[in-house]
């Protein structure tokens, strides 16, 4: 897997790549793979470590899946998603028919995918490293 990278492009760009047709039912076959992770707050006594991270994989069409998602530091070990809601994706959910799904229906297969993810991981790495750092 891929080391965070300090030049990795800002996670919220991903909304601006060329949008990106994905049936739904073939999501399991995404491979994304980790781009970079931010922190963007570093926490203190009154307030958590907080960030972004961006996921990435290439189509077969050449082109270049992505997802970002803000994250909080809960506790120690624990990374969670800071709002399940604002998954931000150039993907374009359709249904086997051809069909857009809604919002909130592409919302729901995100987070499955996120959660399938060992993102959690990752963002501790970088937390790690920005502690070291500081």
């Amino acid at each position: 897997m891929m080391k965070p990278a300090s030049h990795a492009c800002p996670p919220w760009t991903v909304r601006a790549w060329p949008p990106l047709l994905w049936q739904v039912d073939q999501l399991r076959r995404l491979q994304l793979r980790h781009l970079g992770t931010r922190v963007t707050n570093p926490g203190d006594q009154t307030t958590r470590t907080a960030g972004q991270t961006i996921w990435a994989s290439s189509a077969a069409s050449g082109s270049q899946a992505g997802m970002a998602w803000d994250w909080i530091h809960l506790s120690r070990g624990i990374v969670a998603m800071a709002d399940p809601l604002s998954v931000v994706t150039n993907l374009r959910l359709v249904n086997a028919d051809g069909d857009g799904l809604t919002v909130l229906e592409t919302l729901r297969y995100l987070n499955e995918v996120v959660h399938t993810l060992n993102w959690q991981d990752e963002v501790e790495q970088v937390m790690l490293i920005s502690e070291q750092a500081a």
